[in-house]
């Protein structure tokens, strides 16, 4: 599919349309947490970069980025698992069913990759919040290419159209959106079609999305582990000075190093 859109991108960005991103771009409008790509995080030294991880200076840099990454993106990660959570208790299983044409196997794999990037767009999911509105999706009757192109269309949603707007201006956020829907349609298309013959397209639409009660297994486990880390790296970002800095993120001259404790 990057293949697939590199090629498209090549063949109608044009050097006057480059020139008008490279104005908008230059404009210099300020983003959420803007501060934060301005940052010089790193951490030098000798030394391979586990060690310089476990130093000080390198947990308190993990801790930071790793707040300041929640916080840049907490809005769309809990909008997108909310609406995702919406479709898939609110909407019935009949309304897919007819939505997707999969009583008609043909038309259902032709209109699959059409409207399943506009899935993702209208239902705003991320990265995070796709995967489970695709289990909705998949076991409501549309087909594996739509799926996929689904899947795809976490690089369209409307979040990053938005910032493709503010960036590069709205004609080539346009421009993006178009040339981007049509490799995922057609990256999907030529992947139903591979795995078809292949024989390896799912014949079961009874995909797993919630665990019907709480079970103690591996997963339960690694969640505590990794909540626990994660309480770890939220203590150092406050003992070492986090908040103080993300107060300077929106600031339109953001300080271009941090000293970490």
């Amino acid at each position: 599919m990057v293949a697939l859109l590199t090629v498209m991108l090549r063949a109608v960005m044009t050097p006057q349309r480059i020139v008008e991103a490279k104005q908008q771009a230059d404009r210099g409008l300020l983003g959420r947490m803007e501060g934060h790509a301005a940052m010089d995080m790193s951490v030098g030294g000798d030394g391979s970069i586990l060690a310089r991880t476990l130093t000080p200076k390198g947990f308190t840099s993990v801790s930071h980025f790793f707040v300041m990454d929640w916080t840049m993106i907490w809005i769309d990660i809990a909008l997108g698992l909310l609406i995702a959570g919406a479709l898939a208790a609110w909407v019935p299983k009949e309304f897919w069913q007819a939505f997707f044409l999969s009583a008609d196997p043909v038309g259902s794999k032709i209109v699959g990759p059409l409207i399943g990037p506009i899935v993702a767009i209208v239902s705003f999911v991320c990265s995070v919040g796709n995967v489970p509105l695709a289990a909705v999706l998949w076991n409501g009757g549309i087909s594996f290419g739509g799926v996929i192109a689904f899947l795809f269309a976490d690089l369209i949603v409307l979040p990053i159209l938005d910032i493709y707007r503010r960036y590069y201006g709205l004609r080539i956020a346009l421009l993006l959106l178009g040339v981007s829907y049509a490799a995922m349609a057609g990256a999907a298309y030529i992947l139903e079609l591979a795995f078809g013959v292949a024989g390896l397209v799912p014949q079961q639409r009874s995909a797993q999305i919630v665990e019907a009660h709480l079970t103690w297994n591996y997963t339960t486990w690694l969640n505590i582990v990794f909540l626990g880390l994660a309480a770890l790296l939220v203590w150092r970002f406050l003992k070492t000075g986090g908040p103080e800095m993300l107060r300077m993120m929106n600031q339109a001259t953001p300080a271009e190093a941090h000293q970490h404790s």
